[in-house]
């Protein structure tokens, strides 16, 4: 299988009924997208495909063949953080932090579909992805900085 991944293309063989998740993670070693309930219900292991938020641990690798994958660690880079991840930061957002990559690749798939999103659309995208830690006032108020970073920029 053919997938290029945070700008790099990658060819893999593996079962075609493997998790992407599992791709990014054990061959790929990508690390950042995490696994958290395997059913698709917590959002730990949210990522882009072909610019559209996914959960990982439910997308068979044969249906991510041929796609653009995009993980946490190709956001942004430590020297030019994502408007999103600089909200992150600025709200100290993580606790725990292990559903972050998550939350942060969901929230920049909201703000790329809706760069001027109200309480109610955050709460609604943004509602399945959990976070056992309940930052989720600044979860929301991160995402609303981050629009306007983006808006800015």
């Amino acid at each position: 299988m053919r997938l290029t991944v945070n700008g790099k293309a990658h060819e893999v063989d593996v079962e075609d009924d493997m998790p992407l998740l599992w791709v990014l993670r054990d061959e790929l070693g990508l690390t950042g997208t995490k696994y958290g309930c395997g059913i698709a219900q917590c959002g730990a292991c949210t990522v882009h495909m072909d610019g559209i938020a996914v959960r990982s641990c439910q997308v068979a690798a044969a249906t991510a063949d041929g796609t653009e994958v995009t993980t946490i660690e190709g956001l942004g880079t430590p020297a030019a953080l994502h408007a999103v991840q600089e909200a992150w930061v600025e709200h100290q957002v993580a606790q725990c932090g292990y559903c972050q990559s998550g939350q942060i690749m969901q929230a920049a798939s909201l703000l790329d579909m809706n760069p001027e999103p109200t309480d109610e659309d955050i709460d609604i995208v943004m509602s399945g992805n959990l976070c056992r830690c309940g930052t989720y006032p600044r979860i929301r108020a991160a995402v609303k900085t981050a629009a306007q970073k983006l808006q800015e920029a």
